[in-house]
């Protein structure tokens, strides 16, 4: 299935907006969220091709948020990348574990990004 729509989801509005930037110019449509709960609404409002999901949030996480979807059948078959600072081995492996389909580092190499958004193709 071709990524066309993606879901952002940071409480950061720098990351948001640097995300969105370097999104939109890749000829994606992007959404945005600043937690949990913006989350799911976008979800149900306009399903993504695909979640990019920070870890550090207020209130749910992004472990706790991608398991929900990841676990949810409605969602489930939407790869989540995890997008996140936290840069131990032990925070991806439970972040895979959760249901993400990849991990990357922040801050984000724009070239890395794309290169794991063309693998989920």
């Amino acid at each position: 299935m071709p990524i066309r729509k993606i879901l952002v989801v940071d409480d950061s509005k720098t990351e948001l907006v640097f995300l969105s930037d370097l999104l939109q110019k890749n000829g994606f449509a992007v959404k945005t969220a600043e937690n949990a709960e913006d989350a799911m609404r976008r979800l149900e409002e306009d399903q993504p091709d695909l979640i990019l999901m920070d870890v550090v949030m207020p209130g749910q996480n992004g472990f706790q948020l991608t398991r929900a979807i990841a676990r949810d059948p409605q969602y489930a078959a939407i790869p989540i990348i995890l997008c996140t600072s936290k840069n131990q081995e032990t925070d991806r492996v439970w972040g895979m574990r959760q249901g993400a389909r990849d991990y990357i580092v922040k801050p984000v190499n724009a070239a890395e990004l794309m290169s794991k958004i063309s693998a989920l193709a």
